[in-house]
């Protein structure tokens, strides 16, 4: 597939790694900075061209005029909207995906209507991020929350504590201990590798474990891998920019929140569009004022300012001052693996959190939804079954049949309304959306060929 990236900042630079790995993908990546372009080209097996995105000589350069994908994902809203609509109308560009970060476009969907933009879809990475943070917010205890089937089947992840009902015991016993509640563990990372899972495999403690469970049954299954814990409810959010403005927007209303920003005046205009959120001027990384505001008695520390380092430091210390859950904004994957092995209980990567989005409408087969974890390394994705049985790769067979890579295993299907947690002896019916787990991104190829239409292997 030929695919054309314009931008190269960290989003930009993170979806031009995922997809050149892909197998037939060929990938070019525009940017006006030219030694930015090289570092990428000298790492990644990628085309580059230097140049504004919008103009339709640097497109023309790109090979938009045979590309299947556009993916405009500059600083710049403009720019992004302007490249689709010149890539629509020079070349008839099949999927133009945008990144728009302003919601005084994305508020008015009219835009992004069939005779607007010719904007097929598009993305706010601040949106998407903020939406993740209030999902683990609202799950305490959890690494990652992801949602499928319309919000009705959630997959978590979450990290094993000393003491719960399941700690110290083998994983089939969960369905033992819940037999009323539908759920389906499919990863176990122990030590930062994951293990092969079998009925008699033994959970321990700081196992980190994925698993799927429907959203009214999710609360109760989590409650087996860790120690009961009442839901948190005083949050304080450290910087008052997009994604933090955003994220105590959307609590103010049932959390009691906080808010720490540096800067006088956006403090000022922060605390003028909340109405329940307290706002407060000042240094989040600042001992005396944390203490003032009785760090130890929040339930969640979210460090979102611009600065990594700033994020970073601002954690750790509310964690070495008593806050329950600390979480802070890094834009390194790698560094997002490394702070939570240290006293930083989630790593949030805006790439990872936002790739997902990028590769639902990139990949082959009818996938519909793909989700980014564990920092890039592996990912869930949700694609439909086609065909009949018999000249179908996967419907008509039993899951326990499907010819999945070691890494990968099936966690669930959704049928109609229907969520069904996946068992060996289940069978895959057509027009089925089945959620498969993928422990290696390598894997990623052979996922998708059993659902792209064609004759059975």
């Amino acid at each position: 597939m030929k695919i054309v990236i314009l931008g190269a900042g960290q989003v930009g630079r993170t979806a031009a790694y995922h997809l050149s790995r892909e197998e037939a993908n060929d990938v070019t990546v525009v940017d006006t900075n030219e030694q930015v372009l090289r570092d990428l080209q000298g790492r990644l097996d990628i085309r580059t061209v230097a140049g504004n995105a919008a103009f339709p000589t640097i497109l023309e350069a790109a090979g938009a005029a045979d590309a299947e994908v556009l993916i405009a994902l500059t600083n710049s809203d403009e720019i992004n909207m302007l490249a689709c609509e010149v890539a629509y109308t020079l070349y008839r560009t099949p999927t133009k995906i945008a990144r728009i970060r302003s919601a005084e476009y994305t508020s008015t969907p009219k835009l992004f209507s069939a005779e607007a933009l010719s904007v097929d879809v598009w993305i706010s990475p601040e949106q998407l991020v903020t939406d993740y943070i209030e999902r683990l917010i609202r799950y305490p205890g959890a690494l990652q929350v992801l949602t499928f089937a319309a919000g009705r089947l959630r997959l978590v992840g979450v990290r094993a504590e000393s003491g719960a009902p399941l700690v110290g015991q083998p994983i089939r016993m969960l369905r033992e201990h819940l037999p009323d509640y539908d759920s389906h563990i499919v990863a176990v990372y122990r030590e930062g590798r994951r293990i092969d899972l079998a009925p008699a495999t033994v959970i321990e403690a700081d196992d980190e474990v994925f698993l799927f469970a429907t959203r009214e049954h999710m609360r109760r299954v989590m409650a087996e891998l860790r120690v009961a814990g009442g839901p948190a409810r005083r949050i304080v959010i450290a910087g008052g920019g997009s994604i933090g403005f955003r994220l105590a927007h959307a609590l103010e209303d049932s959390h009691h929140v906080k808010l720490i920003e540096r800067n006088a005046e956006r403090a000022r205009y922060v605390a003028e569009r909340l109405e329940n959120a307290i706002v407060l001027h000042g240094d989040a990384a600042d001992e005396e004022l944390l203490i003032e505001e009785n760090i130890d008695s929040s339930q969640v520390f979210a460090a979102l300012t611009n600065s990594e380092e700033a994020n970073i430091l601002s954690a750790m210390l509310a964690k070495r001052l008593g806050a329950t859950k600390v979480m802070a904004l890094i834009n390194k994957p790698s560094y997002a693996g490394l702070m939570e092995s240290g006293s930083i209980d989630v790593a949030i990567s805006p790439q990872s959190v936002t790739i997902g989005s990028l590769l639902a409408h990139v990949r082959r087969g009818d996938v519909v939804r793909v989700h980014s974890l564990r920092h890039g390394t592996a990912e869930v994705m949700e694609a439909i079954a086609h065909g009949q049985a018999g000249n179908s790769r996967i419907v008509g067979i039993r899951v326990g049949e499907i010819p999945l890579p070691d890494s990968a295993s099936v966690g669930a299907i959704t049928r109609g309304d229907e969520v069904i947690m996946a068992r060996d002896d289940t069978v895959v019916q057509e027009n089925d959306h089945v959620i498969i787990f993928l422990g290696d991104r390598r894997h990623v190829d052979q996922v998708e060929k059993l659902f792209v239409s064609g004759t059975a292997a």
